[in-house]
C-alpha cells in the first residue's frame, strides 16, 4: 500500500496514529527541554514550602472552586503587570502541586494578593464579598469560619508532597497536627492567600 496523503485520509486508522506520532514528538520536543532548565526546575530566592496550615488552606481553595474564577498567572503584558506586578515564573510554583496557573479571570489574578489586605479584610470578604467590594459577584463562603480543619490527614499529605520534591522535614511533619489543631477552614485559606506572591516581593 502506497502510503501518500490520500491513502491517509481515507484510512481512519492510519490518520489517527499518525496524528498521535506527531502530536507525541511535537509535546516532546517542547516539554522535555524545560526538565533541564533551572529557571523551571529551581526555587525562586526566598521560596519556602507552604506550612501546614498554608497547605490545608490550599485544600479549601481548590476544594470550594476559587480556581474558576481567580488566576495565579500574571502575564507579562504591560496591562497585567502595572495592574498586578511582576509577571508569573515558574520558579515561583515549584512546590505546588499542581500549580494553579490559568487564564480565567472573572475575578481578579491572585498571585501577589499576599499582604495587599489585612486578615479582617480578608475575613468580612470570604464572609460577604460585597460588604468590601460593592461590584463583586463572588458568592461568600460563611461556612468557612465554623468549619475545623482536618487533623488527621496533614501528616500523609505532606509526607506525599516531600515525595515528589518538596523539601518537607521530618520535624515539619512530625509538628504538623498541633500547628493547625483548633483552627478553622477561614484561618487555613487566608493564611495560604496571604503567603500568594510574598517570595517575589520580598525578592524585590
Amino acid at each position: 500500500m502506497k502510503l501518500n496523503q490520500e491513502t491517509i485520509e481515507k484510512n481512519v486508522g492510519w490518520l489517527i496514529v499518525l496524528v498521535i506520532l506527531v502530536i507525541s514528538v511535537g509535546g516532546l520536543v517542547e516539554i522535555v527541554p524545560l526538565y533541564f532548565q533551572k529557571s523551571t526546575t529551581e526555587a525562586v530566592a526566598g521560596l519556602k514550602p507552604y506550612t501546614a496550615l498554608q497547605l490545608t488552606g490550599r485544600d479549601v481553595y481548590l476544594r470550594e472552586g476559587c480556581y474558576n474564577c481567580h488566576s495565579q498567572m500574571i502575564r507579562p503584558f504591560r496591562a497585567e503587570t502595572e495592574r498586578y506586578g511582576p509577571y508569573s515564573v515558574a520558579g515561583e510554583f515549584v512546590y505546588d502541586h499542581p500549580f494553579q496557573w490559568g487564564s480565567k479571570r472573572t475575578g481578579p489574578d491572585l498571585a501577589r494578593v499576599g499582604g495587599r489586605y489585612s486578615d479582617d479584610w480578608h475575613r468580612v470578604h470570604l464572609a460577604n464579598p460585597r460588604d468590601v467590594v460593592p461590584e463583586s459577584n463572588m458568592p461568600g463562603y460563611p461556612w468557612l469560619a465554623a468549619s475545623a480543619v482536618n487533623v488527621a490527614d496533614i501528616q500523609a499529605k505532606m509526607k506525599a508532597l516531600r515525595a515528589v520534591g518538596v523539601p518537607y522535614t521530618d520535624a515539619e511533619i512530625a509538628k504538623a497536627p498541633e500547628e493547625i489543631k483548633g483552627k478553622t477552614e477561614q484561618d487555613a485559606l487566608i493564611e495560604y492567600l496571604q503567603n500568594l506572591g510574598i517570595a517575589m516581593k520580598n525578592a524585590r
